[in-house]
């Protein structure tokens, strides 16, 4: 786990909502890329996805190889 400069650990997900908004993109949008697996998500339980923040970063960064 990593720890930010106060002492507290730090998130390494965030939940869809987070990574949706973070995206530019609605909720819904955000758990369809995640249940059909575009977007690299952890399933948790039944009711909790959760998406890494180094396989958003990598999502975005192979999506902006792609484009060039």
């Amino acid at each position: 786990m990593a720890e930010n400069n106060e002492g507290k650990v730090e998130r390494l997900t965030l939940t869809v909502e987070e990574a949706g908004e973070a995206l530019g993109i609605s909720r819904a949008t955000a758990y369809m890329l995640a249940n059909t697996g575009r977007l690299p998500a952890i399933r948790v339980s039944d009711r909790r996805i959760v998406i890494p923040k180094k396989a958003l970063e990598d999502y975005l960064a192979s999506a902006t190889n792609r484009r060039s």
